[in-house]
């Protein structure tokens, strides 16, 4: 008796510490995956911001009226220390980054001095256009470089704690394509003479509108899975799995997903009308098999099967295997910048993978646009006679109060960029500035 007693003691002694082993084990795994979630966070916010730096200092280049000069150098200053705290939160505190960092402390420096200053008293000089020409040439040689690192974690799926331990070890053995990418980094900015630092879809909406665009009757539970299989493309038989958001959501919405295998997908519907907010598919992406121009009318068909009014494609953009796509309504011949559509095609076969349209149903109404004040040719004289103006348009967009204003939207060419400027209708500012983005450049295999 006493000896079976002694067993069953044993017994649940091993399986305690079994248990308590597993669950020490999965809270190790938790710690792990966070400070590797954290990692990879800030390395594609840095790459992100680095990308967006370059764009906004090619914007100020393009810029003709001192009014917009001092909020967008203001706004580099603002990218800059992003940037510079994503690198801090990087385990690179063993690797040398100071050259690096220096440059974006320079940039930074540079911009707000510029920016607090009165630019109408004291506009910028000859000397300082041709710095900031070389700091647009610099920032972009970093950028590509930092892409590179990008392209190959995503491609390797790469782990930022294996950095962490090479750099802490100092293991020379292990493949620190990483380390490797921002020694590379580190060398590209160290080639440039100290001296030379010295002296999103423009218009769009900025915050919610109270869901304006949605209307319809509420949908069930049931009806919100018919919903996301037909947007999934996904068999009747296969499982949706459905969650309604609680109380205090900016709008109510039916979450529902999809996993089978290597595809994931996700969508937010709104409960009133069963409108598609948001729409995101994760699968492998193969080699291209149709080209951006296809993807165009893939994105194009998508939008008419949701019903969407009539739609103007203002920008177009590819990115490794997938095609990026922005619409925008238009009323009477007007572009509606902030009711904007951005939708994502995997260009392996012209699915639609990822889509939000929560601009478009926070901002959609019928407006009443006013009348130009001034004229096309007017408003013509008031764009940067450097850019070769290629076509126009009217557009509404939000100027940086926020306000809905009507513009002429001008595309044109300056060098080998592309540009799109908004010239306030009704009183001839410029009022907004953005460098296009052309197709994302394929990287090499190695770095």
């Amino acid at each position: 008796m006493i000896r079976w007693i002694l067993i069953t003691i044993l017994t649940v002694g091993v399986v305690g510490a079994g248990i308590w082993g597993y669950q020490e084990h999965q809270d190790k795994n938790a710690v792990l995956i966070q400070a590797e979630n954290n990692y990879q966070r800030a390395f594609h916010e840095l790459s992100f911001n680095m990308d967006l730096m370059h764009d906004k200092i090619g914007t100020v280049l393009a810029m003709n009226t001192r009014k917009q000069l001092s909020p967008e150098l203001a706004n580099i200053w603002r990218i800059t220390s992003e940037a510079h705290s994503d690198v801090g939160q990087l385990p690179l505190a063993l690797l040398p980054f100071n050259k690096t960092e220096e440059f974006l402390y320079d940039i930074g420096d540079f911009t707000y001095r510029t920016a607090i200053r009165d630019l109408e008293k004291e506009p910028l000089s000859e000397d300082e256009v041709k710095h900031l020409e070389k700091l647009y040439e610099q920032s972009g040689t970093i950028n590509n470089e930092l892409r590179k690192v990008q392209h190959m974690v995503l491609e390797n799926n790469l782990r930022w704690m294996d950095v962490q331990l090479a750099l802490a070890t100092n293991d020379q053995q292990g493949d620190n394509t990483i380390i490797d990418g921002f020694k590379t980094v580190e060398k590209t900015v160290s080639g440039y003479e100290e001296g030379n630092s010295g002296p999103s879809i423009t218009g769009v909406s900025n915050e919610s509108n109270d869901f304006k665009g949605i209307t319809g009757e509420k949908i069930s539970e049931g009806d919100a899975k018919e919903i996301a299989r037909k947007l999934f493309n996904v068999k009747e038989k296969q499982k949706i799995t459905v969650a309604k958001s609680g109380k205090g959501a900016d709008v109510p919405t039916y979450s529902v997903s999809y996993n089978k295998g290597d595809k994931n997908a996700y969508a937010d519907l709104s409960e009133k009308g069963g409108h598609p907010l948001t729409l995101m598919v994760s699968r492998p992406v193969e080699d291209s098999k149709i080209s951006l121009y296809e993807g165009i009318e893939k994105s194009q068909s998508f939008i008419e099967q949701l019903k969407f009014p009539e739609m103007d494609l203002i920008q177009s953009s590819q990115y490794e295997r997938v095609g990026v796509y922005t619409f925008v309504p238009v009323q009477d011949d007007v572009r509606i910048f902030p009711d904007s559509i951005q939708i994502k095609v995997a260009l392996d076969n012209g699915d639609v993978i990822a889509m939000s349209a929560k601009d478009y149903f926070s901002n959609h109404q019928e407006r009443t646009l006013p009348d130009p004040s001034y004229s096309e040719e007017e408003a013509r004289e008031k764009v940067n006679p450097s850019v070769d103006i290629q076509e126009q348009h009217l557009a509404v967009i939000e100027n940086d109060l926020n306000e809905e204003v009507l513009c002429y939207e001008f595309l044109g060419t300056m060098g080998n960029e592309t540009y799109r400027i908004f010239i306030n209708a009704e009183n001839g500012q410029e009022e907004k500035v953005e460098k296009l983005k052309a197709a994302e450049m394929k990287f090499a295999e190695s770095v």
